[in-house]
């Protein structure tokens, strides 16, 4: 029974391997140093690490955090430690790992991107990129770039030509044509995508009568939004030719084989962490017996397979 999967690099030197295809997507999972008591990290395939820019940042004002049927309102505003204290204080943690660490990066600016690529290039313990063009609760940079084509195809390009690592785009949901942008990443470099971010949304307190974010505005994540996000890779898939990394409210096996099924061929775990730990793992041990009940050899074989001959 093979679950290891490979998200292909144009070089070489940047294969990125992983035993299994269920990561803890960036932001939910914090550094990774935060539940290394809590999870097997040898049964994960990959961690993302949370947002990072140049300088530190101390986030959106409070309340940054609201719950809503079914989902999560975050407005945590790229709050991070900065490139230098990462590449200082956790990146040696992570060269100790059994598992691959990619380092999710944002920018207010494309120039911004290109330097934290190359910063990052070479880390030990940094075995991949995570461009984030999507985030919605930052005012400048973040989404504004990843609903215009040629502007993720400009980061994209930044990023690329500034690191021999693997470079993977978050796209956000929040735009007329996925498809459009994903070719668009994929022209100018992208070895993998993630479809997809947060859904831009809002919560008000009545009584109060304003809005309950600081921000006003945040992601929506959680199992409410697993339906759209998975239309999303099902509309991706098959128009573009690197691998597509599923990522929208999955918290159990069969929701991670919907997402194999519609394209992916990794997915990432967020949300549900926050209330099981144990999920990623969980998740994988639900693929492990899917295949040994239908007499499946390689997680590959169902990628894509809800799209038929």
């Amino acid at each position: 029974m093979n679950l290891s999967i490979q998200l292909a690099s144009r070089t070489p030197s940047g294969l990125l391997r992983l035993a299994n295809p269920v990561m803890a997507a960036s932001g939910t999972f914090g550094y990774g140093t935060e539940y290394a008591g809590l999870v097997d990290m040898g049964r994960l395939g990959a961690i993302v690490s949370k947002g990072i820019t140049l300088k530190p940042r101390p986030g959106n004002p409070q309340p940054r955090l609201a719950e809503t049927p079914s989902g999560l309102l975050n407005s945590i505003g790229l709050e991070n430690i900065g490139v230098e204290a990462l590449i200082r204080e956790k990146a040696p943690l992570w060269a100790e790992w059994p598992i691959p660490v990619i380092v999710n990066i944002a920018g207010e600016s494309i120039e911004e991107y290109a330097e934290l690529a190359q910063r990052l290039d070479g880390v030990p313990g940094v075995s991949g990129i995570e461009a984030n063009i999507s985030c919605p609760n930052v005012r400048a940079g973040g989404m504004a770039f990843g609903t215009n084509p040629g502007a993720a195809a400009a980061v994209t390009e930044a990023v690329r030509t500034r690191t021999r690592l693997p470079v993977i785009v978050k796209l956000t949901p929040n735009v007329t044509d996925i498809v459009e942008i994903a070719r668009a990443v994929e022209g100018a470099g992208a070895d993998a995508i993630t479809i997809a971010n947060t859904f831009r949304g809002m919560a008000i307190d009545t009584l109060k009568r304003r809005p309950v974010l600081g921000n006003t505005f945040g992601g929506l994540s959680g199992p409410a939004i697993k339906p759209l996000a998975l239309a999303l890779v099902y509309r991706a898939y098959g128009a573009v030719k690197v691998p597509i990394i599923g990522c929208g409210g999955i918290a159990s096996a069969n929701d991670a084989l919907e997402f194999l099924m519609a394209g992916a061929s990794a997915l990432q775990v967020g949300t549900s962490t926050f209330t099981d730990p144990r999920t990623m793992a969980d998740i994988v041990e639900g693929l492990e017996r899917f295949m040994e009940r239908e007499g499946i050899s390689d997680i590959r074989e169902i990628v894509g397979a809800a799209h038929g001959q």
